[in-house]
């Protein structure tokens, strides 16, 4: 895939020359055929059918231009059009794309439309993997964009993969190597056949946009993204049957506060068991019979928010964060931690990284979390007694001990959180509360790195209800 997109954006999407610094007083129309023939000129053959100037707007056209490669690639274009000054654009339109890249990894990319916005050059150099730094293009618009590739297997014996996507639309906006303000696709539709983590399948997207998307020359774990947003996603594949309705991601800290937000992720968990392998499929289902009552459909809902506030000598995080599973168990949690954090680090760049913990002191603060049961500690019982071949009774009060004999060990406050769990399953309570009040002046490195140590240095209390 990789490989098949440079090909792509190095036919359909190049034609750059660098422009001289001096005023050129050639018409456009020879600067255009000129600079797309010196293009193609070291790489393979182009021809083109015409070449005109509008008689009233500024516009030159280039029609029927065709590129032969020496490795096989052929390269249509319908139409090359730069509108306004030459030298600074108003926009560029290409129309009618086609590609065809033959060989052991096969492609065929077809787009309607390719249209930039305000490009900083009449021909861009987007085949180039690093841009100069003065190239830009305000906008960018992709319409009716669809892509085939075959890739065939490798003498080293990697597995082959085919496949097909197609997207209605495409849009980009402040582009430059190194960044996009947004980035927006709809209308996506895949399927692909390969031996991948997934196997085969389909995939459909209705919508998705990230903005402030930064550092695309770094390394991948250092980008930055101020915002995710996607809307009903679906996936059917040989190990992922799913959907999710919408997500949002908010990761800009700039303002005080971010946070996620995960509506209807739906896993099909009988259709996943019954395409897994078979001697996979018995604990497989047993999971599933836990956390779906025998529905075989899992839904997770979730919602994060997160936000700082700053003093003088610190700094307060405050953070809330729901979870259900329908039909299984609910999980929320509220923290509000005073933390000092390094000297000269912004809170900001700190929550947008959260990359380490050294430097960061816990100045007290506390954290407070409930397990909900929505039918999950009610079914284990059952399922766990039959998997021991002992009965319910027996497995409660064996659960009972084991409890007590973490007490014995870790302190009464971990006895009161797995008595409180054997009470759910028992039917006895249905939330469990832990309050949790954290020690002042302490390193937060320190203290992740030793959780066991955790009971003798907070406090730490627990209730059934």
């Amino acid at each position: 895939m990789r490989s098949m997109s440079r090909q792509a954006l190095l036919a359909a999407l190049s034609l750059s020359i660098f422009l001289p610094a001096s005023a050129d007083e050639r018409d456009p129309s020879e600067r255009l055929e000129a600079d797309l023939r010196a293009l193609f000129a070291d790489e393979g053959t182009l021809s083109i059918g015409e070449v005109e100037e509008a008689l009233i707007r500024d516009r030159v056209t280039a029609h029927d231009l065709h590129f032969a490669g020496p490795e096989g690639q052929q390269l249509w274009l319908d139409r090359y059009v730069v509108s306004g000054d030459y030298d600074r654009p108003d926009e560029v339109r290409i129309e009618g794309i086609r590609l065809e890249t033959p060989g052991r990894e096969q492609s065929r990319l077809v787009a309607e439309t390719l249209l930039l916005d305000t490009p900083s050059r009449a021909v861009l150099p987007l085949h180039e993997e690093t841009w100069p730094a003065e190239v830009t293009v305000d906008g960018l618009t992709v319409e009716a964009l669809s892509a085939e590739f075959d890739a065939q297997a490798s003498g080293q014996g990697a597995g082959k993969g085919r496949g097909r996507i197609a997207v209605e639309r495409l849009q980009a906006a402040g582009v430059n190597r190194d960044a996009l303000d947004a980035l927006e696709v709809s209308g996506v539709k895949g399927k692909a056949a390969g031996d991948d983590e997934f196997g085969s399948g389909t995939f459909s997207l209705a919508f998705a946009r990230v903005e402030g998307l930064r550092g695309l020359e770094g390394a991948e774990e250092e980008r930055e993204l101020d915002r995710l947003e996607v809307r009903d996603l679906s996936l059917d594949f040989d190990r992922l049957v799913a959907s999710l309705s919408s997500l949002e991601a908010d990761g800009d800290m700039t303002d005080g506060e971010g946070g996620f937000r995960l509506e209807a992720l739906e896993l099909d968990l009988a259709r996943m068991i019954a395409l897994a392998p078979e001697a996979e499929r018995t604990r497989l289902r047993m999971l599933s019979n836990v956390l779906t009552d025998g529905s075989g459909r899992l839904r997770l809902d979730a919602d994060s928010s997160g936000r700082w506030e700053s003093g003088e000598d610190a700094s307060r995080l405050l953070g809330e964060l729901t979870l259900t599973a329908d039909e299984a168990f609910g999980w929320a949690l509220d923290a509000d931690l005073p933390v000092r954090l390094p000297e000269g680090v912004a809170p900001a760049d700190y929550l947008a990284r959260m990359d380490s913990l050294e430097g960061v002191t816990l100045l007290g603060g506390r954290i407070d979390a409930t397990l909900t049961d929505l039918g999950l500690f009610g079914r284990l019982p059952t399922i766990m007694a039959a998997s021991q071949g002992v009965s319910e009774a027996a497995f409660l009060e064996q659960a009972r001990t084991q409890a007590q004999g973490f007490g014995m060990m870790l302190g009464p406050e971990i006895e009161a959180l797995f008595s409180g769990l054997v009470a759910m399953m028992a039917g006895e309570a249905s939330e469990l509360a832990i309050a949790l009040t954290l020690p002042a002046e302490s390193e937060l490195e320190a203290l992740s790195a030793d959780p066991l140590a955790l009971p003798e240095r907070l406090e730490m209390r627990v209730e059934s209800r």
